[in-house]
């Protein structure tokens, strides 16, 4: 009985951690994308902070176009320090390790946080629907408590099911290697080093990616056909650019976020690489939070006056 249990100890190692590779392919370059990243994370924290500190105390700015931006802007923080501060530990101590614990927990927040932004987002869109297709009835139809359920809605209609998808990963065998070819936990990665089957939570992943990522694209998709079918029956030139300048911001985002998020997830497996995967990975969740308040200060005239009352040096 006891060499039995020896031999099965012997030929099943339970794995009780990953390490995260990150950019370990690059170890004279560890000092510089510490740097970089420190300094692209404080610009996140401060120029999201200052969105959502404009939204809150500005007069002009209490619509639900910005409401929905200053939730946006907390939101991102939220992602971004799910995998950031991690990834600044890993290139300063040039540990990697990451507990399965952590590991399970890291993936979990990722995923409510990325469903979130998807709806939040297809939540913006229909917004500037209903402002331009809509425009006499909008005061109605965004009022402030449909913009909170629809914020509600957004942060938390995934979570139970996030939740489960993240159990359903995390209870399949890891019985071998342990390193994950990229930058935080992720699905792929970790289907890749599961042993045994995996096609029912490679099913269920898919499933969970047609509900929160595919199905708001479609929706902001229709929103934006619809804008736009407005936009070029309006009379004026100048009525026509007012109203795309008040679209382009989020359609800047929406591009960033979604062209980023499906180069990774629909790149080819037969010719994977590592390094693009990681690199697009970042910018969905790193690059896109960063440019978000340089594009929302940037294209609209009612944040760079609110912005010129807060700091007026």
């Amino acid at each position: 009985r006891q060499k039995n249990k020896t031999m099965s100890e012997e030929n099943f190692t339970i794995v009780v951690e990953f390490i995260l590779l990150g950019f370990s392919d690059l170890p004279n370059m560890q000092g510089f994308l510490f740097g970089v990243f420190l300094v692209i994370y404080l610009c996140i924290l401060i120029g999201n902070g200052l969105l959502i500190v404009i939204t809150k105390v500005d007069p002009s700015l209490q619509t639900p176009m910005y409401f929905f931006l200053g939730n946006f802007s907390f939101l991102e923080i939220c992602y971004t320090s799910v995998t950031i501060p991690r990834m600044l530990a890993d290139l300063w101590t040039h540990k990697r390790t990451i507990s399965f614990i952590a590991c399970a927990v890291q993936t979990c927040f990722l995923y409510i946080l990325a469903a979130a932004e998807c709806l939040l987002l297809a939540v913006m869109a229909y917004d500037r629907y209903v402002a331009i297709c809509k425009p006499l009835y909008y005061p109605l139809i965004m009022n402030h408590k449909v913009c909170v359920h629809l914020v509600v809605v957004s942060w938390l209609f995934g979570v139970p099911i996030l939740i489960y998808e993240t159990y359903q990963i995390f209870s399949l065998n890891f019985c071998g290697p342990n390193k994950l070819n990229h930058v935080f936990c992720d699905a792929p990665p970790l289907i890749e080093l599961a042993c045994g089957d995996t096609y029912d939570i490679e099913i269920y992943v898919h499933v969970a990616a047609v509900v929160f990522v595919i199905t708001p694209f479609l929706l902001i998709l229709i929103s934006y056909i619809k804008i736009i079918t407005t936009i070029l029956r309006l009379p004026s030139t100048s009525g026509r650019s007012k109203a795309f300048s008040t679209c382009s911001s989020h359609l800047m985002v929406v591009g960033l976020f979604y062209g980023s998020g499906s180069i990774v997830y629909l790149w080819p497996k037969s010719s994977h690489s590592a390094r693009p995967v990681k690199v697009f990975a970042l910018f969905y969740t790193t690059v896109t939070p960063f440019f978000n308040p340089l594009i929302y200060s940037l294209r609209n005239k009612d944040v760079i006056a609110a912005l010129r009352k807060l700091l007026p040096k």
